[in-house]
């Protein structure tokens, strides 16, 4: 069973609060049977005073069965908001903003 990289990211904003997701599949398996490794970027105030352990197993749990199904790997990094604009690579702003997540002027 495989998922593709948008239905990972809506099922982490569906699940977590005001979360932004960019999920990629930087390694494709070329046997389409075997499960695919992914990366994903989220964004959420939801990460505020959270621990990184935390906010990983909150993406995890968002992510929920297709951990054990059709994802075999997730790379993970979380930002809070104000994170982002300081350590993120700036990728997301458009869509943080649109989110009401970021000021015009930041990022």
């Amino acid at each position: 069973m495989s998922i593709e990289p948008e239905a990972v990211a809506d099922l982490i904003e569906e699940h977590l609060p005001d979360a932004v997701a960019d999920v990629t599949a930087p390694r494709i398996h070329n046997d389409e049977d075997e499960d695919a490794h992914f990366a994903a970027v989220v964004v959420s105030p939801a990460f505020e005073g959270e621990s990184l352990v935390d906010q990983h197993q909150r993406v995890y749990d968002a992510v929920g069965d297709h951990m054990t199904q059709s994802v075999h790997a997730l790379e993970i990094k979380t930002y809070t908001p104000e994170a982002y604009v300081e350590h993120g690579n700036g990728a997301l702003a458009g869509d943080l903003r649109e989110a009401g997540l970021l000021p015009i002027d930041d990022a």
